[in-house]
């Protein structure tokens, strides 16, 4: 038996004893180290539900996984006992047609760890032993720590929005970007950005804790939200933005920042339903709007990025709480104010 961080309901965490994953021989057993607690695995035990994914029955939460490779995969595929490797969460049909035009993170059967979107639930990975297909690990670098390893996941999402914007001809190099909102999403964006060539980036959030961190990581500036959403002589007239704060009122922010023939990627989950944004800005400044969902196969470049990036991303992560101490870490990570990255480590 192993332990599994399990939601049962709403406000029902529970750390289970589950049996230990039984690998198939393209599978790895990867033994669990750290785990990173993701918005969506709060709203989960806040709410009981991400958006329209309800929760039906009991869940092991978490896809942010990093760790070593405790048995190889008995196909002689894949990383060697001992290997750091981070754990891609997506599993899909592989033969729908968005699966076989390349873009497999839109595919209607996509299985994400961690997730209540299908039935049954796809449980995630707060556990201490993984089985994964072996396709789905990309190998950490030796020297790169596993605490700034485990951003690969939120990472990837970043590098995906890039390449999003990259995809509808948005180009970086000598670009000034705004980022509306500065959480572990926001901040790693802000990095990738001026890794890609970014000339400078406007990050904006409601909190200084963030805003601060921002600066850290090359933000040339940064401003409160409410700033920029009630006075139009602060207008910036941006590049691009990225939306990452799942907020109507933040993509409102990006797209009147937005210069004409600009580029407004969204990646936070929006609210369903109509929203109170700007849309005549769609056609007074020809500017181009559009969504990014999770991450394709960005987790290999996020790991390099990683691996490569000056920038100090290492302090997106704000607090390290045991297995036991669960509780208390999901009460931080739901408090913005206070924490960026939060996560559990399952050595101790």
């Amino acid at each position: 038996m192993v332990r599994a961080l399990r939601v049962h309901a709403r406000g029902a965490l529970r750390q289970d004893a589950v049996p230990a994953p039984r690998a198939a021989p393209n599978e790895a057993v990867v033994r669990v180290l750290y785990g990173g607690i993701c918005g969506s695995d709060v709203h989960y035990w806040r709410d009981g539900a991400v958006g329209a994914y309800v929760l039906r029955a009991p869940m092991v939460l978490g896809h942010e996984i990093v760790g070593t490779v405790a048995v190889a995969a008995a196909d002689g595929s894949g990383p060697e006992v001992g290997a750091s490797v981070a754990v891609h969460p997506a599993v899909t049909c592989g033969t729908c047609r968005w699966c076989t035009s390349g873009r497999p993170n839109l595919c209607p059967d996509y299985r994400y760890l961690g997730s209540a979107a299908q039935w049954p639930h796809t449980d995630g990975g707060f556990t201490d032993e993984l089985a994964v297909a072996t396709p789905r690990l990309a190998r950490i670098p030796s020297g790169v720590e596993l605490r700034r390893a485990s951003l690969a996941e939120p990472a990837a999402v970043a590098w995906h929005a890039a390449n999003r914007a990259k995809a509808v001809g948005a180009a970086f190099p000598g670009s000034r970007v705004l980022i509306v909102g500065a959480g572990p999403i926001g901040l790693l964006m802000t990095a990738v950005v001026l890794h890609l060539g970014a000339h400078s980036t406007v990050v904006t959030d409601l909190y200084d804790g963030p805003l601060s961190l921002a600066t850290r990581l090359g933000a040339q500036q940064i401003m409160k939200a409410p700033a920029l959403s009630v006075s139009q002589d602060l207008r910036l007239d941006v590049d691009m933005a990225f939306e990452c704060s799942g907020s109507a009122a933040g993509l409102a922010i990006a797209m009147e920042n937005t210069r004409r023939a600009g580029t407004v990627v969204a990646i936070g989950q929006l609210p369903k339903g109509d929203l109170p944004v700007p849309a005549s800005a769609l056609v007074s400044k020809e500017m181009t709007v559009t969504g990014s969902l999770r991450v394709d196969d960005d987790l290999r470049p996020a790991v390099d990025f990683l691996s490569g990036c000056a920038a100090p991303v290492g302090s997106i992560v704000s607090h390290v709480y045991p297995l036991d101490d669960a509780a208390q870490a999901f009460e931080v990570a739901a408090d913005a104010a206070r924490s960026s990255k939060v996560l559990l480590d399952f050595s101790l």
